[in-house]
């Protein structure tokens, strides 16, 4: 009994293995759970009686704040106010959160699609709590 040996095409193999690969880099990229990056700009208005001193950003649902938007500047009490310009998001909206001169946090969802304003009061709902970031 004689066995044959069936040699595979080169060409065939490389076509086979290419395909394999393009189809791996392309999968992230047409996933749905892959967000476009997008950007917008924020201004944020400090009509209350405590300065804001520290102004991050989140994803929203998320606790992973990134680093302070205000750069050692602050948002002062009366009328304060700045424009976050070109603030990346990679979701349909983001986490904004200010902190006061009393180490208190304020929390504000907004929108990714359209710029938008964000206007602190006396009235804001502050997290005093322990814990931090």
């Amino acid at each position: 009994m004689r066995i044959k040996v069936r040699r595979s095409n080169p060409l065939a193999t490389a076509f086979v293995v290419s395909i394999c690969i393009a189809m791996m880099v392309c999968a992230p990229l047409l996933s749905k759970a892959h967000a476009p990056l997008t950007s917008t700009s924020i201004t944020i208005v400090n009509n209350s009686n405590r300065e804001i001193r520290h102004v991050y950003l989140s994803p929203p649902n998320q606790n992973n704040w990134g680093d302070d938007q205000l750069g050692g500047s602050v948002i002062a009490a009366g009328g304060g106010s700045v424009t976050l310009s070109d603030v990346a998001c990679n979701a349909s909206s983001i986490k904004v959160i200010a902190e006061d001169n009393e180490g208190c946090f304020l929390y504000n969802t907004v929108a990714c699609s359209q710029a938008a304003t964000w206007t602190i009061t006396n009235d804001a709902a502050r997290d005093c709590g322990a814990g931090g970031r």
